[in-house]
């Protein structure tokens, strides 16, 4: 067997930096006195989808009114922002950073560009396979880039188009790039909500007020504005809304579905349905059928807080055993915070959980996650656990082992950081120090979301990419013998 040699992580990694981060989420609202307003409500429903920074842009008489900031969508919009973003229509993002960082102020999105044809706005979730390739071919041509995002190649193949039309030279360019793209645009008249022709990410499309419609990322905001759930956006099908109504359309060659599979396991709120599946309802299955492939004996199960939460009460369930929450989450900390000058043990995951000793001690726990990345974290958790008094502690995880990175648009350590990569099992459970480590199976993880049929994206875990990617030479050959390994 092929094992890459690295080193184990470092225990004194930051928690915030051992998870996989959904990279952003997109809300738009048309034809509606209080886009705007509307829009920021969005953003704060989807604000799990992208805690870095946050953008809303307007359009009324032709212009366009922007207000984008660094932080969490209540501290960049203030209602001075929100009265200055006026007009019917408005699209949002809230993003974490995967193609081009979000430390500048140029790579905060929806991105506004005057063209020839007047001002557009873009927001994009996902991620380009080819945009590194096509963002040289376009600065051959002299095409001028503002910032690092690979959204930006999408808006000059916009600009580039000759098309007649905002749709059709929209169409035009994406029929370019290749890769993970749920994306929202606007120009001084239309709305359009277009997604990749795998369905790599998802968008549904909702109704509000008598005429009024809104493009977002998952159900659940539109549960917050009032607004009625029409469908999703399937994949390759781009939707024109203007004052004519809703056109639908299929400009892109077919593809086989690969939704991303992990917006059931982590990514999406419990409270949204993707795609026709109820992500709450998915993640008790996970749950039942990881405990029906790999039971423990214990006293109690626990979550760790809060993505833990479903699948734990899943396998409780399933295995007739008591859940509890034994660990509580401090839902108050922000992104940084000052540390005291003298150490505290694992001090970072203190901050944010606390496990319940009154509750732990002298019982057999079973801590449910919903993934390992890194590693450092669990570690930390276990042996909090064990300070707590528990006399043994098992983990179970609601997902197989990932062991490859992402290319489509989620935050993802390299191969080399995920510990799956290079470890076994066995090896994996030495380092976190649990009792036992077992991770639920791809079999199950599909028998509790209606099935491989449905149309899934698991190269995280299998290796099996649906659109190539440009790696070359060394990770190249370790990612192809890992996967035959």
């Amino acid at each position: 067997m092929f094992k890459p040699t690295i080193d184990l992580p470092s225990v004194d990694a930051p928690w915030d930096q051992d998870s996989l981060k959904e990279e952003c989420g997109v809300f738009a609202v048309f034809n509606h006195p209080e886009a705007s307003n509307l829009t920021y409500l969005g953003l704060y429903a989807l604000q799990h989808r992208g805690q870095e920074c946050a953008g809303i842009v307007s359009v009324e008489d032709r212009i366009l009114h922007t207000h984008r900031g660094r932080g969490l969508v209540a501290d960049i919009f203030k209602r001075s922002d929100l009265d200055r973003l006026t007009g019917n229509m408005a699209i949002g993002h809230v993003r974490y950073s995967t193609s081009g960082g979000s430390a500048s102020q140029r790579n905060l999105q929806p991105l506004v560009v005057d063209t020839s044809n007047g001002g557009v706005a873009f927001a994009h979730n996902g991620n380009l396979a080819n945009g590194v390739e096509m963002r040289r071919s376009l600065e051959r041509r002299g095409s001028i880039f503002q910032s690092t995002m690979d959204t930006e190649v999408i808006v000059h193949l916009t600009a580039l188009s000759q098309r007649s039309t905002f749709s059709e030279r929209l169409v035009e360019a994406l029929h370019q790039v290749k890769g993970a793209y749920a994306l929202t645009a606007m120009d001084e008249n239309s709305m359009i909500g277009v997604r990749d022709p795998n369905g790599f990410r998802p968008l549904v499309i909702g109704k509000v007020g008598e005429n009024g419609y809104v493009l977002s990322s998952e159900t659940c905001a539109l549960h917050l504005i009032e607004a009625e759930f029409v469908r999703d956006v399937e994949p390759g099908e781009m939707v024109v809304i203007s004052r004519d109504g809703i056109q639908s359309y299929f400009p892109f060659p077919k593809k086989e579905r690969t939704l991303c599979v992990f917006e059931h396991i982590y990514f999406a709120r419990p409270d949204s349905t993707i795609d026709g599946i109820n992500v709450y309802e998915a993640r008790k299955k996970i749950g039942a059928w990881l405990a029906r492939e790999h039971p423990c004996e214990g006293d109690m199960v626990i979550p760790i807080p809060d993505s833990g939460v479903p699948a734990a009460l899943g396998f409780a369930q399933h295995a007739n055993m008591p859940f509890e929450l034994g660990i509580i989450r401090n839902h108050y900390v922000g992104r940084t915070f000052i540390e005291p000058q003298q150490s505290i043990r694992h001090f970072g995951v203190k901050i944010k959980l606390n496990a319940t000793r009154r509750l732990i001690r002298g019982k057999r726990i079973v801590l449910v996650d919903d993934s390992i990345v890194r590693g450092t974290t669990s570690r930390k958790i276990v042996k909090m656990v064990r300070e707590a008094g528990a006399t043994e502690v098992h983990v179970r995880i609601s997902s197989p082992p990932t062991s490859f990175p992402c290319f489509y648009g989620i935050d993802t350590p390299t191969r080399k950081e995920l510990l799956a990569s290079s470890h076994t099992i066995e090896e994996m459970r030495r380092y976190i120090t649990a009792d036992s480590l077992a991770f639920l199976s791809l079999d199950g993880l599909y028998e509790a979301v209606e099935g491989k049929e449905a149309g899934f994206c698991d190269a995280c875990f299998s290796g099996d990419y649906p659109v190539p990617f440009p790696v070359h030479g060394a990770e190249a050959t370790q990612l192809t013998l890992l996967k035959e390994s």
